[in-house]
C-alpha cells in the first residue's frame, strides 16, 4: 500500500507529465474546485477556482510547444493527516532559454489538502528567480 508521501508524489508526477504534454483534463485532475494558484504571468491578484484556473493553461500550452521543456528535477513531499505541502524546481524553458541561462529553474508550492479520503491541489504557486543571485 503506498503512503501519502508516496500517492502525492505520485499526482505530482503525473500533473508535470500532463503539463508537458499539453493535456488540460490531466492537469486539471486533482484539483480542487476551490484552488488558488499564483502563477509567473498576471494576474497579480492570482487565480481563483477551478475554471479561472483551467483558463491559464492554454496560453502555456501554445508556448510550450515551441519546444520548452517541463521536467521536474527535485520533489520534496511532507504529508500530514489531512494537509500536505510539497515543493519542486522544475526545468522549464526552451532550448535557447537555457543555453543562455542553464541554471534557471522553475519553482513550484504545492499545498493539498485530503478530501473524502483523496488527495487535491488546494494551492499551486510557481515563480522564478528575477535576475541575477546575489550573494
Amino acid at each position: 500500500m503506498q503512503t501519502d508521501d508516496e500517492r502525492i508524489r505520485a499526482l505530482i508526477e503525473l500533473w508535470a507529465e500532463a503539463v508537458h504534454g499539453g493535456d488540460l483534463k490531466g492537469v486539471l485532475a486533482d484539483h480542487a474546485e476551490d484552488i488558488v494558484m499564483f502563477d509567473v504571468p498576471p494576474p497579480y491578484e492570482g487565480v481563483r477556482g477551478l475554471d479561472a484556473y483551467r483558463d491559464t493553461w492554454p496560453p502555456f500550452f501554445q508556448w510550450q510547444a515551441n519546444g520548452a521543456s517541463f521536467e521536474i528535477e527535485s520533489l520534496e513531499v511532507t504529508a500530514g493527516e489531512d494537509v500536505a505541502f510539497a515543493h519542486a524546481l522544475l526545468r522549464c524553458g526552451t532550448r535557447e532559454e537555457f543555453a543562455a541561462n542553464p541554471d534557471n529553474r522553475l519553482r513550484l508550492t504545492l499545498g493539498l489538502r485530503k478530501d473524502d479520503g483523496r488527495w487535491v491541489v488546494v494551492h499551486e504557486h510557481h515563480s522564478f528567480p528575477v535576475g541575477p543571485a546575489v550573494g
